[in-house]
C-alpha cells in the first residue's frame, strides 16, 4: 500500500518502519526544514524499548540509552534521602530494561533506520481530501502527492486530528512549566547509575542518566501560562525559583547551558474515541497528547505503530475494518494513561497542598514496591506482552 506519513517525529518514524517492515511503500513528509527534536530526552520505560526491539533495533536502542538502575527521591531543600532503590525487580518482573535517551540521538537513529531519502523537509500540509479511494494532499510549496493512507504524525497541534474529529479540540494547560537539557554527569548532582528527582514545594528536579556520561536534566514549576520566555534569564529564574533547596540543586543550575535549555509549558487534551476517519488515521500525540509525568508520551506512540501495522498486516476485511481494529486496541489503554498522567501530574505539583504534602510522606515510608507497582501497570497492557 502507498502510505504518506505526516510528521517526522518519533510517532512517525517509528510508525513508518514498523510499516516498511510489513512491506508497504511509506513516504514521510515534515513541515520543519530541519529536523529539531521537541526537549532535550525522552523516558523510554520497557514497553517502548519493547516496541523498538520488534522492529529490530534491540542493538541501536541499548547502545543510546542510559544504564539507571536505581531510583530516589530526595527532599528538594535537605537534600536527604526520602526513598532509594533497585530498579533491578521491575526489569525482571516485565523482562526489558528501560532506557532514558537524548531525544536528538533517537530520532536521528530513526530517520537512519528509515531512510533519509524517503523523508522530506519543508513541506508543510496545507490540506488534504478523500475521493476514489485516494487521499489528495496539498502541500504549502505547491505541490501534491496522492496516496492510499494518510497518517497523521503531526503532533499535540495536528490538523489531521481536527478532520478525524470533525473540530480543532483546546490543549489543556497542566499548570506547569518544564525547563530540560543535558549536562555532564557529576556526583555532585546525582548517582551516575541512578533516576534521581529532589522534590520540595510542588516543584521537581529530576536527572536520569543518557548515553555519552551525560545526564537528561528537567527542572518543573508551578505557574502561570504566557510568562516571558528568554533564554537569557534562565539561571536567574532557576535560582529564584530553588532559592533555598540544596547544594546539589543549586549546582546543577549554575552547571546548565542556558542556549541548550528548553523551556516547555506542558499541555495535555481531553481524551478522546475517534482515532481514524476514511482513509485518515492518527497516532502519536495527535492522537493521545499527556503530560510527560509517567513517562509514556513517547511508548504510546510506539505501541500506535506497531498496533496499527499489524491491524493492517493481519486483517483482510478491508482497511476500515483494520483502521477501526487499530483505534478499538489503542484508544482505551492511551486514553487511560493520558489520565494517569494528569492525575500524577497533580499529585507531584501541589494542585491541592495537603494532598502533595501527603505524597512527600508517603515517600519517606517507601521501600520500593509501591511505586515500581505503579510504574509496572503503566508497562503491561502493552502489544509485545
Amino acid at each position: 500500500m502507498e502510505i504518506t506519513i505526516i510528521g517526522a517525529g518519533i510517532g512517525g518514524l517509528t510508525t513508518g518502519i514498523a510499516l516498511k517492515k510489513f512491506g508497504h511503500q511509506v513516504t514521510i513528509y515534515e513541515q520543519a526544514e530541519h529536523i529539531l527534536p521537541m526537549g532535550a530526552a525522552i523516558s523510554l520505560w520497557s514497553n517502548g524499548v519493547k516496541c523498538l526491539n520488534y522492529l529490530g533495533l534491540t542493538d541501536q536502542i541499548a547502545k543510546l540509552g542510559g544504564q539507571m538502575n536505581n531510583l530516589a527521591y530526595m527532599d528538594g531543600l535537605t537534600g536527604e534521602v526520602m526513598t532509594q532503590f533497585s530498579l533491578h525487580p521491575l526489569i525482571e518482573e516485565v523482562g526489558q530494561r528501560p532506557y532514558p535517551v537524548s531525544r536528538s540521538d533517537l530520532q536521528n537513529m530513526l530517520m537512519d533506520e528509515f531512510g533519509r531519502d524517503n523523508i522530506h523537509l519543508g513541506k508543510k500540509m496545507l490540506s488534504f481530501k478523500q475521493a476514489n479511494d485516494l487521499v489528495t494532499v496539498q502541500f504549502a510549496d505547491g505541490t501534491q502527492v496522492q496516496t492510499e493512507l494518510l497518517v497523521g504524525a503531526d503532533g499535540t497541534h495536528s490538523s489531521t486530528r481536527a478532520y478525524v474529529l470533525g473540530e480543532q479540540v483546546e490543549r489543556r494547560y497542566a499548570g506547569y512549566v518544564n525547563w530540560n537539557g543535558l549536562v555532564e554527569i557529576s556526583e555532585e548532582y546525582a548517582p551516575a547509575d541512578q533516576w534521581t528527582t529532589y522534590v520540595g514545594e510542588g516543584k521537581r528536579v529530576s536527572l536520569m542518566p543518557v548515553a555519552d556520561h551525560r545526564f537528561y536534566f528537567f527542572f518543573d514549576v508551578p505557574l502561570a501560562a504566557g510568562l516571558e520566555n528568554n533564554r537569557s534569564h534562565y539561571k536567574i529564574l532557576l535560582k529564584e525559583y530553588f532559592a533555598g533547596w540544596c547544594p546539589q540543586v543549586q549546582k546543577l543550575i549554575e552547571h546548565i547551558n542556558e542556549q541548550k535549555t528548553n523551556r516547555v509549558e506542558i499541555h495535555d487534551i481531553e481524551p478522546f474515541a475517534q482515532y481514524y476517519k476514511g482513509r485518515v488515521v492518527i497516532v502519536g500525540d495527535a492522537a493521545h497528547s499527556t503530560t510527560p509525568d509517567i513517562g509514556q508520551g513517547g511508548c504510546q506512540a510506539m505501541e500506535d505503530a506497531i498496533y496499527l501495522s499489524r491491524a493492517l498486516q493481519i486483517n483482510t476485511l478491508g482497511l476500515e475494518d483494520s483502521l477501526k481494529r487499530y483505534q478499538n486496541k489503542r484508544n482505551e489503554r492511551a486514553n487511560e494513561l493520558v489520565l494517569r498522567a494528569r492525575k500524577r501530574c497533580d499529585v507531584t505539583h501541589m494542585k491541592d497542598e495537603d494532598v502533595t504534602k501527603q505524597w512527600y510522606e508517603e515517600l519517606r515510608k517507601e521501600q520500593g514496591p509501591h511505586i515500581m507497582k505503579g510504574i509496572i501497570s503503566n508497562i503491561i497492557g502493552n502489544p509485545l506482552d
